[in-house]
């Protein structure tokens, strides 16, 4: 499902965008910070300890979307001042809750703080993170 293409796409990039359903039907977009499972077609989103309207991961707004409606989209691109090199990656997914207790929990946290350094100084091994199991991949480069 992911080509070594897609993963190399997703693994240069910073960030995604995160769209979930809010409860009007409308999207609602976030960006985000993320790791691939080396192994599958999943990725973690964490819900860390940047400043938001609450410090309750439980009570942000995307969890409460993805609790009402698990379908979520994931967007990653490639911009360049030179257009030959665009690109962007959209995974369709359904998205869940990956709490501590749930097994590979402490190795998405070390996938994590490797990849975002910034994670060092954050207790992500107590918070809850978003699990994307992609079900579609749609694709555009310049290059196809």
């Amino acid at each position: 499902m992911l080509t070594d293409a897609d993963r190399a796409l997703l693994t240069a990039a910073r960030r995604a965008t995160l769209a979930t359903i809010a409860a009007d039907g409308r999207a609602r977009l976030v960006p985000v910070c993320y790791v691939v499972d080396p192994h599958r077609a999943t990725l973690y989103s964490p819900l860390d300890e940047k400043p938001k309207r609450s410090q309750d991961p439980l009570e942000l707004a995307r969890v409460r979307d993805i609790g009402r409606d698990p379908r979520v989209t994931l967007l990653v691109d490639r911009w360049d001042e030179d257009w030959t090199r665009l690109a962007w990656l959209r995974l369709d997914g359904l998205a869940a809750l990956f709490r501590p207790s749930d097994p590979g929990h402490t190795d998405v946290v070390a996938a994590l703080r490797v990849r975002y350094p910034q994670y060092a100084r954050q207790r992500l091994e107590d918070r809850p993170m978003i699990e994307i199991a992609v079900e579609g991949v749609a694709r555009w480069s310049v290059s196809d």
